[in-house]
This record gives structure tokens, sequence and C-alpha cells, in this order.
């Protein structure tokens, strides 16, 4: 056991050293390429289903699966959602745009391309402005270009590296994406996941797709580079394949920047290559080389016309969008005098944002709502490992029982308690109040009593009082709360029993 000390003692003095060196000596460049499934019933260019968990390769048909003969055809929901979510990131929207073929065989791609857009993306430059730490970073968008998706690959082992082998379900392969490139604006893993955050957030208020990263319709390329402080010229890059949790892209991150500025210091070159994150040994692995544009040989796809957008089309979309994160954070530190860091944590999620306007709306203290909804409530999602849309306490339930707690008919302490019953059975609060008789106590006749018996049974507690320790006070209440199972008002209770010691 001794020995198992020691070397926990000295992996941790070598990550710090690590990441001081890192630190004082390199800078960290990141671009990201974040892949979103698009919300539509059907696949980008044939009628196969979209849906989620199906039985493996149930939702193909010959189109999906490229088979001899068949004509794609371009679902429109796919451009009107490819032009929504451009207009919410700042991005020009092309007039005119094509589809091409991006050539590559691997075996979750059945037609050996992948029909994407190349030089004539339907979205041109762009950005989004994200907030880190109390700063503003404003991150350059290249790019969206509309594409299908491949098929999965599903191994048989821990993970790609260590498969016998691998099965296929093409179930996904012609499912639309948007694919999402910035340019390698970020310095670190937290501008990462800030903007990481602030994107998904967008995609959700304009409503293209439901971002779930547990099921794959937000997945995240990282391009990670190092460079000496100072220097202009950009490092050699890798890119991280596939990560698809926040927390995954903060770890994938920091450890191929280390890894990376280790093999520097150690006189080392970086190969431009692809790698995967192994989510559990916490570590990139070498997957292959990384390609260039020209090893996929584009060209345009002759099965689908160019087709052209209309300024009217445009305008009729733009006149659709909803309340963006940015103007409805905004609007909260304006309305309901929300700190910055609160507002933020109250639009980056649009269910979660929807959830606290209407228990707001529902007569809540809002700075009351944005702590329950931070704390209880969260914690409460997080064991029972589900969205704030699935929780059986309603708005307006949530609401009703900070309203008990702000007109002190219950304490802190007991609204925990019925909320956990209103978690259960998914009752109002003061219904559960009434029935289980937890009202506050709050009559100074009714507490004079329980203060001077508590007094008159620990007299040790009022002698370590006067003597000057008034920590004293914090036992004597305690006593009080005991004796009244939590219900007492613990303010008026204080005032009593500083009263009461004050005459002794």
């Amino acid at each position: 056991m001794k020995y198992e000390v020691v070397i926990g003692l000295e992996v941790h003095t070598e990550l710090r050293t690590k990441t001081k060196i890192m630190a004082k000596e390199y800078e960290t460049v990141i671009g990201l390429e974040v892949h979103v499934e698009l919300a539509t019933k059907t696949k980008i260019f044939c009628g196969c289903k979209t849906s989620f968990g199906a039985d493996p390769n149930t939702n193909v048909c010959p189109v999906c699966l490229g088979l001899p003969g068949v004509l794609p055809v371009l679902n429109r929901k796919v451009l009107e959602f490819g032009v929504r979510a451009g207009l919410a990131l700042n991005c020009e929207i092309a007039r005119f745009s094509k589809f091409d073929r991006k050539n590559y065989y691997y075996p979750d791609l059945p037609k050996n391309f992948q029909t994407s857009q190349f030089d004539l993306p339907i979205c041109g430059p762009g950005f989004l402005d994200v907030e880190v730490e109390g700063e503003k970073k404003h991150i350059r968008i290249t790019r969206a270009h509309m594409e299908e998706d491949a098929g999965k690959l599903v191994h048989h082992g821990n993970s790609i590296t260590d498969s016998d082998y691998s099965l296929v379900d093409y179930n996904r392969t012609g499912t639309p994406l948007l694919e999402i490139v910035s340019e390698p604006d970020m310095r670190s893993a937290k501008e990462a996941v800030a903007y990481m955050e602030k994107l998904r957030a967008i995609l959700q208020y304009v409503e293209i797709s439901d971002c779930r990263m547990e099921e794959g319709s937000l997945r995240c390329d990282a391009n990670v580079s190092v460079r000496p402080i100072g220097q202009k010229e950009l490092g050699t890059k890798t890119e991280i394949k596939n990560i698809n949790s926040f927390r995954g892209v903060e770890r994938a991150v920091e450890y191929e920047a280390l890894r990376q500025a280790e093999l520097l210091e150690e006189g080392g070159k970086i190969i431009q290559e692809t790698r995967t994150w192994d989510e559990k040994e916490g570590i990139t692995k070498s997957m292959r080389s990384k390609e260039e544009a020209n090893d996929y040989r584009y060209f345009p796809e002759p099965d689908l016309v160019p087709f052209t957008v209309s300024e009217e089309y445009i305008e009729e979309i733009r006149k659709t969008l909803p309340e963006l994160p940015d103007a409805r954070k905004e609007r909260y530190m304006r309305c309901f005098g929300l700190s910055s860091e609160d507002a933020v944590m109250m639009t980056n999620d649009k269910d979660r944002s929807d959830y606290f306007e209407a228990v707001v709306k529902a007569g809540a203290d809002p700075k009351a709502a944005v702590n329950w909804l931070m704390g209880e409530f969260a914690s409460q999602l997080s064991t029972d490992g589900i969205e704030i849309a699935a929780a059986p306490v309603t708005a307006e339930n949530l609401a009703e029982l900070l309203k008990l707690i702000s007109k002190g008919t219950i304490s802190g302490k007991i609204a925990k308690k019925v909320f956990a019953d209103m978690w259960k059975d998914g009752g109002g609060a003061e219904e559960i109040v009434r029935v289980k008789g937890l009202t506050q106590i709050s009559d100074t006749g009714e507490l004079e009593g329980l203060v001077a018996n508590v007094i008159a049974e620990h007299p040790q507690a009022v002698a370590d009082f006067k003597a000057g320790k008034k920590k004293a006070v914090g036992a004597l209440v305690g006593q009080i709360m005991k004796v009244t199972k939590g219900q007492a008002n613990p303010q008026v209770v204080n005032q009593l029993l500083a009263k009461k010691l004050s005459e002794l």
C-alpha cells in the first residue's frame, strides 16, 4: 500500500510538470469539425426513415446503399435546415451550390464514395462569440455544408484498435448531416468546449437537430496542433475523430496537446495523422495517416444538378428564426437581473431555458429558480439519467414550491423533502405540505416555549455562549430544529435565542 501511494504521487507530479511546460513553452491551436445530424424524418436522398434505435440494416433501400440504376433526390427539408443553421451562425448563404463525390472506401460506406459538398458549400464564412472565464472569444466559422452520413461499425472488442472483427449497420447511411468547420481560432480545451456548447444551443434553438451526443447526432473531430509561444506558423496537426461528449472533447484536446509538446521537447517530430480517442484509457491512439483534399478526388456529383437559392427564400427562413441564445441571455440579465454566468447557464440548453422561463412565468423568483435548476433539480436529473424534458416535476409545480419557500411557509430544508416527494409522485407542493403537515413554524408564542426548554436542558451550551463561544448558538438552534423535525423557522429561532441569551 505504501508503494502504491508513492507511485500515484509521482504520476501526478509528472502530469503537473508536463502541464507547466506546456503552459510556459507552447501554445495549443484547435479547430473543430462538427457533424450535426439533421432532424428530418427521412434521409437526405431517399425516403428511408432516420429513426434512432431500429434493428440493424432495416432502414435501408437501393438508393442509400448505392445499388446500380438508382438516382438520388435531394430532401428539401435538408436544404431548409442548412440555410436556417447558416443564418443563425452568421454565415453567408450561397446563391449557387452543388454536391460533390468524396471518394474513399471504408466498410461503412457502401457506395465507395460520400455525397458531400466541396468548393461550393451552402454556407460560407460566419462566426460565433463565446465566453470563457469571463472573457469573450471570437471564433470564425469557415463553412457549413450538407452531406450524407456513413454507416456504423460495431466493433467486437473494447475499441477499434483491439477488435477481432467489426459488424456494419447501414441504417445511418444516407442520414442528412451538416458539417460545420471552424477556423483554428481556439487556444484551449475550455474554449473548444465553450464553442461546442454554444453551437449545440443554437442548433437546438433553431430546431434543426436534437444534438444528442450520446446517440451520435452531434459529433466532433478536433484538429489539434502546438507551436512555440510567439511562433506565427501553425504546427503539424493531428485529427481526433468522432468525439461524442463535451468531457471527451476537453480531455482529448488536453491529452493530445500535452503529447505533442512532450514529443517536441524530446526532439521528435509530429506526424500528420488521424487519431482516435480512447475514453477508458484517456489517451489518443493512431489510426491512419491523414488524407489531404486531393486524396479524396472530389468531382461534381453527376446524379444531382446544381441548385440556386433565392434571396426571397432566405428571407422567408430568416423571418422564422426564434430568439437565439445571445439575445435571450441579454434579456435574462436585463429583465431578471441574472448575472452573466447565470444567464449563460440558463440559455446554453434550450430545454432548460424553456423550463426556466415557464418557472418564472408561473411566479417564481428568477434567481431562486436558477439555484434550484442548477442544484437539487440538476442533481436529480443526473441521478435518474434523464433530460429535463422528461422530468416528472412540472415548471408550474416547481414554481409553487419556490413560492412556498419565499413566503416562509416551509424552510429550505423541508423544501428538499417536499421536492423529493414531488419527483417521486408528480404531485403539487402545497398539497404535499398540507397532507404531511410540513408548514414552517413561525409563531413566536409557540417557539418561545421551545427556546426556553432548550436553554434549560443545555446549560453547557449556554455557558459556552457566555464564555464568548458564539458558535454555541448553532448547537441550540440545531436542538430546536431536531425537536420540530426541521419545521421551525430558523430566522425566528435565531432572533428568539439571541434575545433570551442576552437576558441571562
